[in-house]
């Protein structure tokens, strides 16, 4: 997964960030010219850019709870959950601009109209975001940076943390799963002494069952050939 700044037709919005120490790189990669042509031609109807944050709900046809996915790398399981539950607003932030092409162009060809993307930081998109906004916030595979030195650089870290949860509502949820068990006990340090949520596991504590709103994608599958474990985690906000 990549978070990065910028959105993708180069406007220049600035927003103070939460943190100086970013937790991605931007790994652009060979992009498609039907993923380019999607990036620009379809930008009108699925983009959103910074300054929308602000209203999030009016850049959908109607109102409705928001799923929030951060970091959603190709957008396959992204895509997925608008198909599934159109009564639904599915927004995505991802900075790997092939993916958000992509995405925006099997969003089209579905005809899919309650998903929308970002393309920029997410830290800064979800900071400039309402409070109590989100219905559900999704992390999934981040980038685990697991070199010790470069941990600082994770996204789960407690001032994120704090502040995503602020944009959660009431009752909303907080999902999230890694195949790097260092980095699912380090989300669960992060994430268990934080006042405003709660474990949603069968025991109330440690690790959750594999959500329903979590489909197999490519992420896990690469992981599970490296014979990784994937471990769910599952909160709600109180």
């Amino acid at each position: 997964m990549t978070i990065a700044s910028g959105d993708p037709i180069g406007r220049q919005d600035a927003a103070p960030p939460l943190r100086r120490v970013r937790s991605f790189v931007r790994r652009e990669g060979r992009m498609t010219s039907a993923q380019a042509d999607a990036l620009q031609r379809l930008w009108p109807r699925y983009g959103v850019d910074l300054a929308d944050a602000t209203q999030i709900q009016a850049r959908f046809s109607r109102p409705a709870p928001l799923t929030l996915e951060i970091g959603f790398g190709s957008g396959e399981a992204t895509l997925w959950r608008a198909q599934q539950d159109p009564t639904r607003n599915v927004l995505g932030i991802e900075v790997h601009r092939p993916g958000v092409g992509g995405l925006m162009l099997r969003a089209a060809q579905a005809d899919v109209d309650n998903l929308r993307v970002a393309c920029t930081d997410a830290v800064e998109f979800i900071e400039a975001m309402p409070s109590a906004s989100i219905d559900t916030a999704i992390i999934e595979f981040p980038d685990p940076w697991p070199k010790k030195r470069h941990h600082k650089r994770r996204l789960v870290q407690p001032a994120f943390i704090a502040m995503l949860v602020e944009r959660i509502a009431p009752g909303g949820s907080l999902l999230l799963a890694t195949d790097w068990a260092d980095y699912a006990e380090h989300m669960l340090e992060v994430l268990e002494p934080a006042p405003a949520l709660r474990n949603t596991a069968p025991d109330g504590q440690g690790y959750a069952p594999r959500s329903a709103m979590r489909p197999p994608t490519r992420f896990e599958e690469r992981g599970l050939r490296r014979g990784h474990s994937v471990f769910d985690l599952a909160y709600r906000r109180v």
